[in-house]
């Protein structure tokens, strides 16, 4: 079996539209549209569509296919109900993230978009595909999960009035995050970026189609530069850049959200169930201001530093419209949020200010309190 492989858009050939650069994780879909920044101003103020058509999909069908995937992702999914979706992820045994899925549940099938390029752990180590490494853990179960990148597609609407646009294009937003409507098309709604946005899923034959319906209606087209720019803003991780090969889910604000910590053994689960109820994960993940030439940033992953002592590394680095030149990082847990840090590395070191206001809440450590109170 071979890994899926993601198509050039056809939304590269929209007027306007710039392709990514070399080296991007974004090629194959627009950069932006001339102006990232008014693409960005749009998304906060009004609704932006973005195309994201480079996510790999993986379709799951078979009548166990939430209970055999209750068992090889972290999230509590056994009864997620048609219409629904969520975040999971694949961990390695050590509790390591593999990869970042988000689902989406309708009739008999649940859609997992990931990154192009998903991996995932062997059972004998190893690195394989997303869509092989599910396969080989089918075993008896009734499921059945296939490539389904040439299928569908993934458009991205985000901005305040992404309802009032989808009802123009005879479109429904659901009322609650992760909510799934549709059938041929899905309208998934998301919780990030900004405070409005939906993931529509849509027929890849289609996708030029409904990109020109949508910005028709009134969607200002906006590359992944904007997307990721605002995705920063929201304090969103993304796999591979925001993550290493040791970050486990607690480091970058996945527990809860994709991770579920009271549910039965999955793989990786006993990581995740120690680091919460017993201690504080070695780092956490950062929102940094960063003071330099937008012509000179760091790029993702070289260091933070706190003096000469490395305490981090630069995930996602962005030029957002309102915040300037940002970036997230996996910093040592123990550094100070007031610390005057630097990131870079060669020429491209800038001095870098934790910002207070977007700080991960604290592990729980539940364990640690009742030992505590048992002392008591």
């Amino acid at each position: 079996m071979t890994t899926p492989t993601t198509p050039t858009s056809p939304v590269l050939d929209a007027p306007g539209a710039v392709p990514a650069p070399d080296g991007s994780p974004d090629l194959g879909v627009p950069w932006h549209f001339g102006d990232p920044f008014a693409e960005q101003r749009a998304a906060a103020r009004s609704v932006a569509v973005v195309d994201r058509s480079n996510r790999e999909l993986v379709a799951v069908t078979g009548e166990e296919r939430l209970s055999w995937l209750h068992l090889v992702i972290s999230q509590h999914v056994t009864e997620l109900a048609d219409g629904a979706g969520t975040e999971a992820l694949v961990l390695d045994s050590q509790g390591r993230v593999d990869a970042h899925l988000v689902l989406a549940h309708s009739g008999d099938t649940v859609w997992l978009d990931t990154e192009p390029g998903a991996t995932a752990t062997g059972a004998r180590g190893g690195t394989q595909s997303l869509l092989d490494y599910l396969t080989s853990m089918v075993f008896w179960s009734k499921v059945e999960p296939r490539d389904a990148t040439a299928e569908r597609a993934v458009l991205s609407v985000v901005g305040p009035e992404t309802p009032a646009l989808l009802e123009r294009i005879g479109l429904t937003l659901p009322e609650r995050d992760y909510g799934v409507a549709g059938g041929e098309l899905l309208v998934r709604r998301m919780p990030w970026p900004g405070r409005v946005a939906a993931d529509l899923l849509v027929p890849r034959n289609d996708l030029s189609t409904w990109w020109a319906r949508l910005t028709d209606a009134g969607a200002r087209p906006m590359g992944s530069w904007g997307f990721d720019a605002l995705r920063v803003e929201s304090a969103r991780p993304r796999l591979g850049l925001d993550t290493d090969d040791r970050t486990i889910p607690h480091e970058v604000g996945w527990v809860g959200v994709a991770a579920h910590v009271a549910k039965g053994c999955y793989r990786g689960q006993e990581t995740v169930a120690k680091v919460h109820n017993v201690g504080r994960p070695p780092r956490r993940m950062l929102l940094l201001h960063l003071d330099g030439s937008p012509e000179v940033l760091p790029e993702t992953g070289d260091p933070v530093l706190l003096g000469e002592r490395t305490v981090g590394r630069v995930g996602s680095v962005a030029r957002h419209h309102e915040l300037g030149s940002v970036a997230l990082a996996l910093v040592k847990y123990s550094v100070p949020l007031d610390a005057e840090l630097l990131a870079g590395a060669d020429d491209r070191v800038v001095q870098a200010a934790i910002d207070p206001d977007v700080v991960p809440a604290e592990t729980p450590a539940l364990g640690r309190e009742a030992a505590k109170r048992l002392r008591g």
